[in-house]
């Protein structure tokens, strides 16, 4: 499960709890990005603030930890290029079966990402959608996939109801001296006041 979790919240964890639990996965891996290339002009807080951030909300969570390896690779974070490092972190290909765990939200861009065709060969996807209507979902995936990718990701829906954090109605909160409550999971807060971040001025 990718993503800048910039800060990571409530919702970021519904969602692994819920392909874990759906898809019967051992165990739900964090990869912080260094760059997202579908947010070139976004500035990211610190690596090491989030994942400061990231450990203190995965310490209490059953099944899953945190990699930083794109935070160690220069350049911008490819899926592509993720997946084929864990692999050798994880023993090689075809050693275990990596799932990818993806917004609804990326569908829409998602035939534009780098080698994609190759990423969905590699990997199961697991869509999780927040809507009923799946043929809407799968109607959104951009560029022209093949007929057995678009089964393939037709196969890995789950469907959710909606949690209403984001990382960016966080930032705002932050910025203003809000609490953010239970949408920053416990421990990340204490980070957010040591470390100054988001303007935090509460």
């Amino acid at each position: 499960m990718g993503g800048s979790f910039d800060p990571v919240h409530a919702g970021h964890l519904y969602v692994a709890r819920a392909a874990r639990e759906r898809a019967g996965l051992d165990e739900v891996l964090f990869v912080p990005a260094a760059r997202p290339p579908h947010k070139p002009d976004r500035v990211l807080s610190p690596g090491p603030d989030r994942l400061a951030m990231l450990q203190a909300a995965l310490s209490g969570e059953e099944g899953m930890r945190l990699v930083d390896l794109e935070l160690d690779r220069e350049g911008p974070s490819y899926t592509y290029d993720t997946v084929l490092a864990l692999e050798e972190l994880l023993g090689g290909a075809g050693a275990c079966e990596l799932h990818l765990i993806l917004g609804g939200d990326n569908l829409p861009g998602l035939g534009s990402w780098r080698e994609v065709e190759r990423l969905l060969e590699r990997v199961t996807p697991l869509v999780v959608y927040r809507e009923e209507d799946l043929g809407e979902a799968l109607a959104k995936v951009g560029g022209d996939l093949p007929r057995h990718l678009m089964d393939k990701l037709r196969d890995g829906l789950i469907v959710v109801p909606p949690h209403p954090a984001s990382s960016t109605a966080l930032r705002e909160r932050l910025a203003c001296g809000e609490d953010p409550g239970d949408d920053l999971p416990a421990g990340c807060m204490e980070i957010v006041r040591e470390r100054g971040l988001y303007g935090w001025s509460g």
